[in-house]
């Protein structure tokens, strides 16, 4: 991956995933990748592990803390399970940066098909990304 298929943190953009993607044969590939993205990701201070930046409907732990940058959203997240990290940091570098406007226009699902992941999640898992997806596109909304 080059220096411009990463952002300021050094993590991989949307894109760059997806192209990471297409060369892992096998969903055990796949899941290690994405739990590396996640092991990738700076730790959230634990003082932002609070009821309001709790996700709910997901079968793990999940935190997402919102973080303004001028007009554009940003945020930190995290999870006790590693698979879940790592979808936290698949949808950092799918929502990271954009404006409010752009993060309604993101389709998520669309964006997940193209990595595959909306076949190799199983139905729990489906489930907390669409409450994480949501817990986004809410913040995007409240602007």
């Amino acid at each position: 991956m080059s220096q411009t298929d990463a952002d300021a943190a050094g993590a991989p953009d949307f894109d760059a995933i997806v192209e990471d993607m297409t060369f892992l044969d096998d969903w055990e590939d796949r899941y290690r990748y994405v739990i590396d993205l996640g092991k990738a990701m700076p730790p959230m201070d634990e003082a932002l592990k609070t009821p309001a930046t709790k996700v709910d409907g997901c079968a793990s732990q999940v935190w997402i803390a919102p973080r303004r940058e001028g007009d554009r959203l940003d945020f930190i997240g995290d999870s006790d399970a590693m698979i879940v990290r790592g979808l936290i940091a698949v949808l950092h570098a799918l929502y990271a940066g954009k404006t409010d406007a752009e993060i309604l226009a993101v389709d998520a699902q669309g964006a997940f098909r193209r990595l595959g992941l909306d076949q190799a999640l199983s139905s729990q898992r489906s489930n907390g990304l669409r409450a994480m997806v949501e817990r986004l596109r809410g913040l995007a909304a409240q602007g």
